[in-house]
């Protein structure tokens, strides 16, 4: 008897070219850096950074970032209004599994130098106020986010932050120039570590 196709029944060729396509959507998928498409999709997969740990020397800083934006609580948020001090911003959202790994490190940490004139904004790339709120209350957050659905704040990162990369944390010089960042989720240790070398200069 010769082989044939059942009605209804996709081909061995059919399938294979099926997953191919897949194969290059995905593939496309991967390789877009459209910051707005990419945190504003429905689903909850996330593309988390390697964990890459960077410290800047002040002599090799770049020019000082202008951070703007709306808090969930309807605060005006400026980094300039931050001169002078040292400002940690986490880029996050909530079905994020690595955020919510680091979440209860970085609320220890905010209070541990909240003192010292540190100060923690956080960036959420996808959640609106319900989501978020959830988030913070589950995690005990009493640092201040802002909502980037239009990815503009992410813009204003752009070379700083990858946009495919949350979690990921920079540590802002008093000056506002970039002098440390982690790709990924926060090793605390490490953050502290960075944290206690801009201080202290």
């Amino acid at each position: 008897m010769s082989a044939r196709s059942l009605p209804g029944r996709p081909t061995r060729r059919a399938l294979l070219g099926g997953v191919g396509g897949l194969s290059a959507a995905l593939l496309l998928a991967a390789c877009g850096t459209d910051t707005s498409d990419r945190y504003s999709s429905g689903d909850s997969g996330y593309v988390s950074g390697n964990g890459v740990a960077t410290e800047i020397p002040p002599a090799d800083r770049g020019e000082p970032l202008e951070v703007v934006g709306t808090t969930y609580d309807g605060e005006e948020f400026s980094s300039l209004e931050h001169r002078g001090e040292v400002l940690v911003l986490n880029v996050w959202y909530a079905s994020c599994p690595p955020c919510r790994e680091e979440a209860p490190h970085l609320q220890a940490i905010h209070e541990e130098y909240q003192d010292q004139g540190v100060f923690f904004i956080g960036v959420n790339v996808r959640d609106s106020a319900g989501p978020a709120a959830a988030f913070e209350e589950t995690y005990g957050i009493t640092y201040p986010s802002m909502p980037d659905p239009d990815a503009e704040i992410m813009y204003s990162l752009r070379g700083q932050v990858a946009p495919n990369a949350v979690p990921s944390t920079l540590v802002i010089d008093r000056q506002g120039r970039v002098a440390a960042r982690i790709s990924g989720a926060a090793d605390p240790s490490v953050l502290r570590a960075m944290i206690d070398a801009v201080v202290a200069e």
